[in-house]
């Protein structure tokens, strides 16, 4: 068992991951971080992939969870990879962060969101960011 979580350097990734150490935390369980470079696309600034791990392993090193990071395969879909480790890992939860949308974007959910809460194996908690 455990929670697994889809992680980009965004706000929307920041609060899907702190969201998801809390339920790790409160369901006694280990904690998989699926990190995508995806987030590249909306804005974020780029940074170097190993040293987004090497962010999330810091601020999960004093946690008191057993956590694993895994890097999405580049060109492969971020769902799978999600989905994947759900199914894997026999995952209790999923956490995925939603980016605020206009109000014509919000006809249509996201594509992998769309997905992940679709095919899950387990629940899906969708998260958004607090005011900035």
């Amino acid at each position: 068992m455990s929670v697994v979580v889809g992680y980009v350097a965004t706000p929307e990734g920041a609060s899907a991951l702190e969201s998801a150490l809390t339920e790790a935390q409160r369901r006694g369980v280990p904690l998989v971080v699926i990190l995508s470079d995806r987030g590249q696309r909306f804005g974020s600034e780029p940074t170097d992939l190993e040293q987004q791990v090497a962010d999330v392993r810091a601020r999960l090193a004093d946690a008191g969870v057993p956590f694993d990071v895994r890097q999405t395969a580049r060109g492969r879909d971020v769902a799978d990879d999600i989905i994947g480790a759900a199914v894997e890992e026999g995952a209790e939860l999923i956490v995925i962060g939603l980016r605020r949308r206009s109000p014509v974007g919000k006809l249509i959910l996201g594509s992998n969101a769309q997905r992940i809460l679709l095919d899950a194996p387990c629940p899906v908690l969708a998260v958004k960011p607090g005011p900035a």
